[in-house]
């Protein structure tokens, strides 16, 4: 487990990678070294399955290991062995009969939330208020993890590919690089929908 961010290697030296704790602790639990002395055949796992919080931090720390990943472990990427585990960002409570628990479905965005509980109403049916909504994956209990995140049967997981490995070294360097000058002009001109801005 990763104890918060880790370094943004778009911005380090090969020096600062090799330094920063968990940057190190992550190329040795893989066991196949890095950069040009990564071999595949050594990694010691089939998949790496990124696993992160469903919110905007959690998708902060994927893009941090996808370029970590990309730049020192590319050959995880190009064959297909890294994965995101995709936690839900709700949990709805529906309703049953005589006001008993029914069904618990899972949402993965606040905008499939919305047309769940829309398609809910259409049907007549009601749920649990307030609706949970995880702020991380602490906040599961342990089933809950292994129900939504964790078990092979039920969990989502997304391949990644060098193209999002490349989106999100290209984003990185943009808005975390040195380059001051192309990150306002992207601030000042990119179509972003400020309400989903979570700050």
């Amino acid at each position: 487990p990763l104890r918060g961010k880790i370094l943004n290697v778009q911005k380090a030296s090969l020096a600062q990678m090799l330094e920063d704790k968990e940057c190190a602790s992550i190329i040795q639990v893989i066991g196949a070294g890095s950069g040009k002395s990564f071999e595949l055949d050594e990694a010691r796992y089939g998949r790496i399955i990124m696993m992160s919080d469903a919110d905007v931090d959690g998708s902060h720390i994927r893009c941090l290991l996808l370029t970590l990943l990309y730049r020192y472990m590319k050959p995880l990427i190009d064959s297909g062995r890294v994965f995101a585990a995709m936690p839900p960002l709700h949990r709805i409570e529906v309703m049953g009969a005589g006001g008993k628990k029914g069904e618990v479905l899972y949402t993965y965005s606040d905008d499939e939330m919305k047309k769940v509980t829309a398609d809910l109403t259409k049907q007549g049916k009601r749920w649990k208020e307030p609706i949970q909504r995880y702020k991380g994956l602490g906040e599961m209990d342990a089933d809950q993890l292994r129900e939504t995140t964790m078990d092979p049967d039920h969990r989502t997981l997304r391949r990644v590919t060098i193209k999002d490995a490349q989106a999100a070294e290209q984003m990185f360097e943009l808005l975390m690089g040195n380059e001051v000058g192309p990150r306002k002009d992207f601030i000042s001109t990119a179509d972003i929908d400020r309400d989903r801005i979570d700050a």
